[in-house]
């Protein structure tokens, strides 16, 4: 949609996501993600951590349950989605304003970790929250119809998974 704020953050979560389900049965996940920015400091030759940004972000239906399966607290992620703000009432009667990140991808950060990914089983629609990033859940089952998805183990004729099954002819 035109004119809306999309925005990437690099941060750490603060809890594990928390799945609910709405009335109709579709599944949510909330989650704040905390980004502090870091300056060097020459005069004290010291790392600076700045005020830390907490914001407040969601994902919805298949993406949700991939999230909380996948992602736990501390974990650095990176996350792109779209700023939206919200206008409520608190318990004393204030007007406050709350803004949100609605995640469209999210993933963990390769800096200082490494992750296994695996492609979560029934997700065959085109768009976001088709695969899942292991390191934080359970590992949900592989699609076997999926060459990349399980080295070595298709029955079909795989030459690079089958040692010595490829000739020294050149192929052209």
């Amino acid at each position: 949609m035109a004119g809306e704020t999309v925005i990437t953050v690099v941060g750490n979560l603060t809890a594990d996501p928390e799945l609910r389900y709405t009335n109709n049965g579709i599944p949510v996940a909330n989650f704040t993600i905390a980004s502090t920015p870091r300056t060097f400091d020459r005069a004290s030759g010291e790392w600076k951590d700045g005020e830390a940004l907490f914001l407040r972000a969601s994902v919805w239906r298949e993406f949700a349950e991939h999230v909380a399966g996948s992602l736990t607290k501390g974990m650095r992620v990176i996350a792109q989605g779209r700023l939206s703000q919200r206008s409520y009432q608190d318990r004393e009667g204030n007007q406050r304003t709350a803004i949100e990140l609605e995640v469209d991808e999210i993933g963990p950060s390769l800096r200082f970790a490494t992750a296994q990914v695996t492609r979560a089983a029934g997700g065959g629609r085109s768009g976001g929250g088709q695969g899942q990033f292991g390191g934080g859940g359970q590992p949900r089952q592989q699609v076997s119809e999926e060459p990349w998805a399980t080295p070595g183990s298709q029955t079909g004729a795989d030459a690079w998974s089958t040692p010595g099954s490829f000739g020294d002819d050149t192929p052209f």
